[in-house]
């Protein structure tokens, strides 16, 4: 474990500071790369421009056609929270934006039945909805058989997408779709490649108005209210743990403030109630751990359309119902994640008898369940830090792999590689640099694992291999108050804009364990005594530890204190 503090610019947190940005995040921000408090607008007319990403105005042609025309759109979403949200703006942006709802459906698939994207499959349960127009939302871009079906049964074709292109021999091919939206597709000069599918999705709706204000169905002052859907734009960037960019930074930041004043979605609402949060003290933790898991449990457990129903309807008390609906299955989910890591954790056991994890790790086990690999994969590479697929058998008898990666390792270039090494042992893959998926055989998961890991061997060294947690260094007694953790919870942290770590050396005066497998601290810390807690750890501490922590407030009886989270010891 190294720990190590970010480098923060006096001169920049200083003109931050002078230009009125609290002197704590002054110096958070200017650490993060923020040179100017103007980057910190977060104002919706700071967006990057619909016209920059190639596709959204052909897009918004194609759709405004449609519209006109009174034609059925029928939108082909993803099993996950990202493509839940997206549905769920597609069609409601849609209907605001002049669409008849006799006209519109959506189709998901099943995770176990279909597999991922539009496949031809997908197109066919899609033809019992009669479209005319297919929208593939957080998918699409990879689905050449699948888009080369519909278009062979007439259909027009629109793919919104973030994920990366196919690769075919190491070439990028695209689908043959009428048009295609997507800030990774070559040429695209989109300056942010980091819209989530949900993103791209809201883009391509604000190329539409404007699309429908050129031919005069409406002006400026009368155009729909694009802005009513950034609760789901937000939600959706969140969960799926995009880079947090200034883009997508401002995107989630309005949506933030939209929940916090009370003007989300019933769905929305019933989640946060669901969950047991408050709405009016919404943060990007809440979307990551709280709405976004159980959202994502319909799509592992069961269907997905109950998660976009619980965000498609209007009627608080049937999306009370569902929310309800979708926290079970959640605890569900839970209660079949705990069984697969027991097993995960005796199948890593066999793999480093020495106690060191090989490059990387791959697991199987006939019993685990395909809606929970992801899961189970990102646990088992935070244990060890190490690239982990963890394999679960489909129902057409192949091993189906969620990936997770550690920075410095690029995973679907890595299955790249793997492919062209073996040929024929991946039947399917994709995805990003952080995380992916893919198809083997189970004659093949051996030859898989076996060349994964030297992959690894070969692109990771020491550096890369060594767990690294980045602090913002040590935190000033002042900083120490309720309303100061407030002001923190307020702010947009996420995926490569990281919530604040602090560092700092005490003394620990007590510590005993609660719930069975938590550290209870009280440390003398700046001259006071102050709460600690680091869950999932169960060994004692030095009297004198370096802790490596997070503030959160633990309310009791109606009194707030500030609590140190322990997230690791130097």
């Amino acid at each position: 474990m190294r720990i190590t503090t970010r480098d923060v610019p006096p001169r920049t947190a200083w003109a931050l500071e002078q230009a009125g940005v609290h002197p704590l995040l002054a110096r958070l921000y200017a650490a993060r790369g923020i040179r100017s408090a103007d980057e910190l607008d977060d104002s919706l007319a700071r967006l990057l421009p619909p016209e920059q990403l190639k596709g959204a105005a052909q897009a918004a042609a194609c759709l405004a056609d449609a519209l006109a025309a009174g034609q059925r759109i029928c939108v082909v979403a993803d099993y996950d929270c990202d493509g839940a949200t997206a549905c769920a703006v597609a069609l409601r942006g849609l209907k605001l934006l002049g669409a008849r709802p006799d006209t519109l459906s959506y189709v998901v698939p099943d995770r176990a039945v279909h597999g991922y994207g539009l496949t031809p499959a997908i197109v066919d349960l899609a033809l019992a909805q009669r479209p005319d127009v297919l929208v593939t939302v957080d998918n699409g871009i990879a689905s050449l058989e699948g888009v080369a079906h519909a278009r062979a049964r007439g259909l027009r074709v629109v793919v919104t997408d973030h994920h990366l292109p196919a690769l075919v021999n190491g070439e990028v091919v695209l689908p043959d779709a009428d048009v295609i939206v997507n800030p990774n597709q070559p040429g695209c000069p989109f300056e942010s490649k980091h819209l989530a599918g949900v993103g791209v999705m809201f883009y391509v709706l604000l190329a539409l108005r404007a699309e429908l204000r050129r031919r005069g169905a409406f002006d400026g002052a009368s155009q729909p209210r694009l802005d009513t859907l950034l609760d789901l734009v937000a939600l959706g960037t969140v969960a799926d743990v995009v880079k947090l960019d200034a883009n997508n930074r401002r995107l989630v930041a309005q949506g933030l403030k939209r929940i916090r004043a009370g003007r989300m979605q019933p769905g929305v609402a019933a989640l946060f109630a669901a969950a047991g949060r408050r709405a009016e003290r919404a943060g990007a933790f809440d979307f990551g751990f709280a709405l976004g898991p159980r959202i994502n449990a319909a799509g592992r457990l069961a269907e997905m359309t109950l998660g976009i129903e619980c965000l498609l309807t209007d009627d608080p008390g049937r999306a009370t119902e569902l929310a309800q609906l979708l926290d079970g299955i959640n605890r569900e989910r839970r209660s079949v994640e705990a069984g697969m890591r027991e097993q995960a954790e005796a199948l890593l056991e066999r793999l480093m008898p020495a106690g060191d994890p090989p490059p990387a790790v791959a697991l199987y086990d006939a019993e685990f369940h395909e809606g929970v690999v992801g899961i189970v994969a990102s646990r088992v590479k935070d244990r060890v830090h190490r690239p982990t697929f963890v394999f679960a058998r489909g129902q057409d008898g192949l091993l189906k792999g969620s990936g997770r990666s550690i920075p410095g390792f690029h995973l679907r270039d890595a299955l790249d590689l793997v492919s062209k090494r073996h040929p024929g042992v991946l039947r399917k893959f994709g995805g990003h640099a952080m995380a992916a998926g893919c198809t083997v055989g189970e004659d093949d998961f051996v030859t898989f694992a076996q060349a994964f890991a030297t992959v690894a061997s070969e692109w990771l060294d020491d550096t890369l291999l060594a767990r690294t947690v980045a602090t913002d260094g040590p935190l000033e007694p002042q900083w120490f108050r309720p309303e100061v953790v407030q002001i923190l919870e307020q702010e947009v942290w996420g995926q490569a804009f990281e919530a604040p770590v602090f560092c700092d050396e005490v003394e620990v005066v007590s510590q005993r364990i609660v719930g069975e497998r938590h550290l209870k601290l009280t440390v003398r810390h700046g001259g006071s005594l102050r709460d600690a807690i680091w869950f999932g750890h169960s060994e004692p501490l030095p009297e004198r530890s370096r802790l490596a922590y997070r503030l959160s407030l633990d309310e009791y009886n109606g009194q707030q204190r500030v609590q140190m989270v322990v997230e690791a010891l130097a």
